[in-house]
């Protein structure tokens, strides 16, 4: 589900239990050096607001922000909140599920709105 976009770059959701989204460039860039400059600022930039909304809407114990793209070749960013009691914490969201754990957290759709109305 794309959340936000322009024409330099979309954030999307990525289904989850916690609370996660990916930026990616419009354009298929391989690796972040192929990424024009002005690009890389506007993504910083948005790592910057989306990390800072996150804190303020969920108060979570920590983000991670990561970058990866070994199975799809396109510069993206992940940034997710993370909480104590979170499916896999301390371990990363890709590594071995700690839990079974349902969160009981503030609606993802309202965080969404409240994104987009700072990134218009």
């Amino acid at each position: 589900m794309i959340i936000y976009q322009d024409d330099k770059i979309r954030i999307e959701r990525h289904e989850s239990s916690t609370p996660w989204v990916k930026i990616f460039t419009q354009h298929p860039y391989k690796e972040m050096s192929e990424v024009p400059w002005d690009i890389q600022l506007h993504i910083y930039k948005l790592l910057n607001i989306i990390e800072k909304e996150m804190i303020a809407y969920y108060n979570p114990k920590k983000i991670n922000i990561a970058s990866f793209g070994n199975y799809l070749p396109h510069v993206h960013w992940h940034i997710m909140a993370r909480f104590e009691l979170d499916s896999h914490f301390p371990e990363p969201m890709w590594g071995v599920q700690q839990r079974d754990i349902e969160l009981d957290l503030p609606e993802f759709e309202i965080f969404c709105d409240r994104l987009i109305e700072v990134l218009s």
